[in-house]
């Protein structure tokens, strides 16, 4: 038997999983805070304690995300290009291309039949082609985020976002909002905007189906909407999209 946990270090939240010769046996998450390495020893500690197990039960744990040198217990350390792909293929073999928005970041990933990386772009200076874009738009609109993607889908006119700057975008919000453009419509145009950033990424490293995506954002069903739409094909999202660096990083624990 072999016990092996991943951490993924993300800017907004960290997570943990703990495999059981491959199966995951406890998967924890919380919000990074101020203190990266306390959140990343909680969010490890409840996921030992989800699978019934303590640390000295776990043979290797990697780490992974912007925070990585911060997790607890960490031996090794892979890229977050690397643990994406890793927990994709693992679970979805087919997949050639895999797509993680997360809150600060988003990446493009074309790997190949063996699930080796081939190529990947990122969008890792500028917010409008990530999660925090969505909270931002959100707080301009006063809608909960949680409610700006289903509330995307109810509309009826598309427009167009023409500002490429979160700053920028939230003013122009603002401004479509004293034009008593409908709220929906705006919510729509704000997804299309990321969607439009992370497909420039993905026509950049040349995607191919079968396109997968993962990360926090894969949960808003406005921006997979937008996303399906501006590729012009269908979008897989597996059940807990925001763990698959963490699974990644877990799986690559079983070759240190």
């Amino acid at each position: 038997m072999m016990i092996t946990a991943g951490i993924d270090v993300g800017a907004k939240t960290i997570k943990a999983v703990v495999l059981r010769d491959g199966d995951i046996v406890g998967k924890a998450m919380t919000l990074a805070g101020f203190d990266a390495r306390e959140s990343a020893e909680q969010a490890f500690s409840s996921a030992l304690a989800q699978a019934g197990i303590t640390v000295d039960d776990v043979q290797h744990v990697v780490a992974t995300g912007a925070g990585r040198r911060y997790a607890p217990h960490a031996k090794g350390d892979i890229s977050e290009v690397s643990s994406a792909v890793k927990g994709v293929i693992e679970r979805h073999p087919a997949a050639r291309t895999v797509i993680d928005v997360g809150a600060e970041e988003g990446r493009a990933i074309r790997c190949n039949e063996e699930g080796n990386v081939v190529d990947f772009a990122l969008n890792e200076k500028c917010a409008a082609g990530a999660g925090a874009f969505t909270e931002a738009m959100s707080r301009a609109l006063e809608v909960a985020v949680e409610d700006l993607g289903s509330m995307s889908l109810t509309s009826t006119n598309p427009i167009p976002m023409n500002a490429q700057c979160a700053v920028f975008a939230e003013s122009e919000v603002v401004s479509l909002l004293h034009a008593r453009t409908p709220k929906q419509d705006i919510a729509r145009a704000v997804h299309d905007a990321i969607a439009s950033r992370i497909v420039s990424l993905a026509r950049k490293v040349g995607f191919a189906p079968e396109v997968v995506l993962v990360g926090g954002l894969a949960r808003n069903v406005g921006f997979v909407d937008s996303l399906q739409r501006a590729l012009g094909c269908a979008v897989v999202v597996p059940n807990d999209p925001e763990y698959f660096g963490a699974f990644g990083a877990a799986l690559a624990a079983r070759n240190v």
